[in-house]
């Protein structure tokens, strides 16, 4: 019997390849921000909605001030569970109430105090703030990856918070040497 050792995807992308038939994840870039034997989590970074930072601050009742920061910048869906709940994907290493280090200079937090911060323009330097993630059980992200349906590469940052949204995607699979647009939609074996 052999026994495959664990590696976690941690810190990592998924691309999703051309032929992702899954709608939720079609054309999307994940980074995975928790991955065990137990499953795998990650916010996807290249799918904005039309919600913007100033109403999320309204609907969880942060209130206009002069003080107050109404970004314009745009919510991204995370992905399909929890589409109710808010992350803020972010640089910087300070401490927010419920804080998870995905590396070095790099945190997925869930606390309202973050937003707080955000609001009042004290906020980390660069931040992705999303509603949803991506979830997989045991076993389910390895088994979509030895389908070909993922390829995956080391997470950036400057890909994540400086390369436009549409572009991050191909970003991702360039870091690798691969031109997505050149790659087949068709599942073939030799």
């Amino acid at each position: 019997m052999s026994s495959k050792t664990f590696q976690s995807l941690k810190n990592h992308f998924l691309i999703a390849m051309p032929r992702m038939a899954d709608t939720s994840f079609a054309g999307t870039l994940t980074l995975v921000c928790e991955h065990s034997p137990t499953g795998a989590m990650g916010i996807i970074v290249n799918r904005p909605t039309e919600l913007t930072l100033g109403e999320i601050f309204s609907q969880v009742g942060i209130k206009d001030s002069d003080k107050c920061f109404l970004s314009p910048d745009a919510i991204y869906s995370g992905g399909p569970v929890a589409v109710e709940r808010g992350f803020v994907l972010h640089s910087g290493n300070d401490q927010w109430q419920s804080s998870l280090e995905i590396s070095q200079g790099l945190q997925l937090t869930t606390s309202r105090d973050i937003l707080l911060a955000m609001a009042r323009d004290e906020g980390p330097d660069d931040s992705l703030v999303a509603l949803g993630y991506a979830g997989w059980g045991s076993g389910q992200l390895e088994k979509e990856l030895s389908d070909n349906a993922w390829l995956t590469c080391k997470a950036s940052q400057q890909i994540i918070f400086e390369t436009p949204f549409q572009r991050r995607l191909d970003a991702a699979a360039q870091s690798l040497g691969v031109d997505l647009r050149l790659l087949s939609d068709q599942i073939g074996h030799a």
